[in-house]
């Protein structure tokens, strides 16, 4: 018997019809006194292979709800169903597994261990999954070719340009072969050049299939997105569609 969507396991593959996002009517609020509407109750459906970009200015709601699409934060009204899943229903082991699972951070800083290789950083975040031991090396490997490093694999983080440093954050998001690449502000920390080149390598991964979320204050890194939702007082609202 098939499983109705929002009833599936957290390893279960999705169908290529099913939204990697799906909010109905998610906000969070967090108590007082008084208490804050961080995010007001939205909709909002990414569907798979789409590259949506999220703007709004510092307190705007953006960081609240990247909290809740990465699972870090659970809303307080409304269901969010990632890969066609009820989150909402998830004790917190299965949200943590399924956050691992499907998801792949980039933050602006790029949270790499500075006496471990660009292998053994991007290896490392297979660590508390169910790959293989045998196979984190090649995949790790097969990460780092993906992003243009493969040449760099054992180069420390403090021989790496910024834009390398990034890279190799990038390879360690894609490692899991997630379904969603969760990007916060990811050209905060670089220059013009190396910034080019890390949206250039999104907008790559994007047309080989990957869904791309990019939360940005920057109009022209927002402009890569082919869609812009705009945030401000915690209210969602599409502003852009190409």
């Amino acid at each position: 018997m098939r499983l109705p969507l929002a009833r599936r396991p957290v390893h279960a593959a999705p169908d290529a019809d099913t939204p990697v996002i799906e909010f109905r009517g998610v906000g969070l609020t967090y108590p007082g006194p008084p208490p804050v509407e961080a995010l007001r109750p939205c909709d909002l459906t990414v569907r798979r292979g789409e590259f949506l970009t999220m703007v709004g200015p510092s307190g705007s709601g953006k960081s609240t709800f990247l909290n809740v699409a990465g699972l870090l934060d659970t809303p307080t009204s409304g269901r969010y169903l990632l890969d066609g899943i009820d989150t909402g229903r998830l004790p917190d082991h299965a949200r943590t597994a399924l956050r691992g699972r499907r998801i792949g951070f980039v933050f602006q800083a790029f949270h790499l261990l500075p006496h471990r290789s660009a292998l053994e950083n991007v290896t490392l975040a297979m660590l508390y999954t169910s790959v293989p031991r045998a196979e984190r090396l090649t995949r790790a490997r097969e990460a780092l070719r993906q992003v243009g490093l493969g040449h760099r694999a054992d180069a420390l983080p403090g021989r790496l340009s910024g834009g390398e440093r990034q890279r190799v954050a990038i390879a360690r998001a894609l490692v899991g072969r997630p379904s969603l690449l969760l990007c916060d502000e990811p050209t905060g920390n670089l220059d013009s050049a190396n910034a080019g080149s890390v949206l250039s390598l999104l907008d790559r991964l994007h047309t080989a299939g990957m869904t791309v979320m990019v939360i940005t204050h920057d109009s022209e890194v927002a402009a890569r997105g082919r869609r812009t939702v705009a945030v401000r007082d915690g209210a969602l609202s599409e502003q852009v569609t190409s």
